[in-house]
């Protein structure tokens, strides 16, 4: 019997030092080779392959100095957990990676700490006032949840939160949460990249000013290099020609992109032809169009006019690309609103009532482009619909109208009568529209076989039948990259100047923010980068919250079964353990 206890004892002790040479071992491996295993079923902690293959080419520091150190509410310290989480996700694939944690509000000093909070205004971060209760009661604190990240000489702020005006703080910070890969990746690519792409706004047919694209232009530019191009029907309007050291032509793009913004004037066929041959040569076009002249400024000093249909010259070249852009409106629901005053004399009130001519287009597809996009406010839009022309080219719908849609061909009678109107399932018999395309492949060319010997053999034309493999956006309504601008009671309000450019997608009458910043956003990223970001943006992670009304209807179960229970189970569990080995040992 002694003998049989002295041999479970060495037995014991050997396993207990293999287990231990197991544990070295793996640690020893584990140093060398990195490696994470991921149980999340939507893979929430497990970088991109885009990410991976920006943090593997980076060939200077990233350093990251994050402001989320200090006492805040649970919320914060998750993100600042968070944070921290994927910094260090980060640094498995880049020994470039560093950051540190900084409380702006360490200090005891106040003047030192309005010197930090300054810089860190100036430096392009927000912060926000929080109310917390301490040892001393209730006090406000201010929290500025962001990053300033440097790569050599340069700096860039980065706004940890995200979210939409309205929204609750929980709602906002596990947005925040989600966005964090994109935000960091997107950041780090910016900044460490030394060449940008090149944009141009298409200029020459009455396209919106600079004024009216403004904030989206501001915010591109951080990205990418913004011009304006005149089509001028000259050859080298949208493409560059040189020579190379055998004299002959190098023909290529001068830019990566180019945005037609709401032309209003007929095209002519020496630009049209400009157009198609950036085309060909592998140009990147974003379409904004309008095929019905309507517009609100018509109906401010009138209750009614008419949508006529516009004639820019460009439903031949559109239809051989493989898209019919169709003379027609639609009327929709849900929509935005627009005021209505009322009353007389000093009675005089703004109501706000649908306006069916604005409606709120949704994702017509599964494509990252528009996956978990905010509704996008149109403003007199017209559908699209696929041609046969081009069965080639691969045609993916963007958005679309809801359920509820009226189509009403060109010419349109527009009144303010239907602002009385509510709706109803008679007043929109049609299914969703579709008002924006992407079209990718080979296109070919409107002037095949259209063009005399003489030109088409020129090598100063280089004219080309197809297409190299490119991509293009089709848009029906110009307005969804227009901004608006400050009008006197909004200026007055808040401090602006009349006229001043307000951020792409905020509605100043309604104060409320729609998607088509970040549609626009989307649909260039991806034009000039791919897939590969916008993967990552449009990335959702299932947000699995408390039921806040069965917590509040019955805390004291719940706090029994979160707290309790575990702890009771693993009591239980112990004693049972105990029991069988000592049966086990007594025999």
């Amino acid at each position: 019997m002694e003998n049989k206890r002295k041999n479970i004892k060495r037995n014991e002790i050997a396993s207990l030092f293999i287990i231990l040479i197991i544990i070295v071992l793996v640690n020893i491996i584990g140093s060398f080779i990195y490696t994470r295993f991921d149980l999340t079923s939507e893979k929430r902690y497990t970088l991109s392959d885009t990410s991976k293959d920006i943090l593997r080419n980076l060939d200077d520091y990233v350093y990251f100095r994050v402001y989320l150190e200090g006492e805040f509410p649970a919320g914060f310290k998750k993100l600042r957990k968070e944070t921290k989480e994927m910094l260090d996700e980060f640094r498995a694939y880049s020994k470039f990676i560093d950051y540190e944690f900084i409380n702006p509000s360490e200090s005891n000093d106040q003047a030192e700490r309005q010197e930090t909070y300054k810089i860190l205004w100036q430096s392009g971060l927000n912060y926000y006032t929080e109310t917390v209760q301490t040892n001393t009661g209730i006090q406000q604190i201010l929290i500025w949840p962001g990053i300033i990240m440097s790569y050599r000489d340069n700096e860039k702020a980065i706004d940890l939160l995200s979210g939409q005006s309205g929204q609750s703080q929980e709602t906002v910070l596990n947005n925040s949460a989600q966005d964090l890969e994109y935000k960091l990746i997107s950041a780090i690519k910016e900044i460490s990249t030394t060449m940008k792409p090149t944009i141009a706004f298409v200029d020459g047919h009455g396209e919106l000013a600079d004024l009216e694209v403004y904030d989206i232009a501001n915010t591109l530019s951080k990205k990418y290099i913004i011009k304006r191009a005149t089509l001028n029907e000259q050859l080298n309007s949208l493409m560059k020609r040189d020579l190379d050291r055998d004299s002959n032509i190098i023909i290529k793009p001068a830019y990566d992109a180019i945005i037609l913004a709401k032309p209003t004037e007929s095209f002519s066929e020496k630009d049209k032809f400009i157009l198609d041959q950036y085309i060909m040569y592998g140009g990147k076009v974003m379409w904004l169009l309008d095929a019905v002249n309507a517009s609100m400024d018509s109906l401010q000093s009138a209750e009614s006019t008419m949508g006529l249909a516009l004639n820019l010259n460009l439903d031949d070249q559109l239809f051989k690309y493989g898209i019919k852009l169709n003379k027609n409106l639609l009327l929709a629901y849900p929509c935005a609103q627009i005021g209505l005053v009322t009353g007389q004399g000093n009675n005089l009130q703004s109501t706000l009532l649908p306006w069916y001519y604005f409606p709120l287009l949704s994702q017509a597809s599964e494509h990252p482009i528009v996956r978990n996009l905010e509704a996008v406010k149109a403003d007199f839009v017209s559908s699209l619909e696929p041609t046969t022309s081009a069965p080639e080219i691969q045609k993916v719908p963007l958005l679309k109208t809801s359920d509820y849609t009226k189509v009403s061909s060109a010419p349109v009678y527009i009144s303010l009568d239907i602002l009385n109107e509510r709706p109803n399932a008679s007043m929109f018999p049609q299914k969703g529209m579709t008002t924006a395309y992407l079209l990718n492949g080979k296109f070919t060319s409107l002037y095949e076989n259209r063009m005399p010997a003489s030109l088409t053999e020129a090598k100063e034309i280089g004219f080309k039948e197809e297409s190299v493999p490119t991509s293009m956006i089709v848009i029906a309504d110009g307005d969804i990259i227009r901004n608006q601008l400050a009008q006197l009671d909004y200026a007055k309000k808040n401090n602006k100047r009349i006229g001043s450019p307000l951020p792409l997608g905020y509605d100043q009458y309604t104060n409320i923010t729609y998607g088509n910043k970040q549609f626009i956003e989307n649909a260039v990223t991806y034009l000039l980068e791919g897939e590969g970001l916008i993967n990552i943006r449009s990335r959702e992670l299932k947000i699995r919250l408390l039921d806040m009304n069965k917590v509040n209807g019955n805390p004291i179960m719940w706090q029994i079964i979160n707290v309790v229970l575990p702890s009771a189970i693993m009591i239980v569990l112990g004693i049972v353990l105990a029991i069988l080995r000592k049966k086990k040992f007594t025999k």
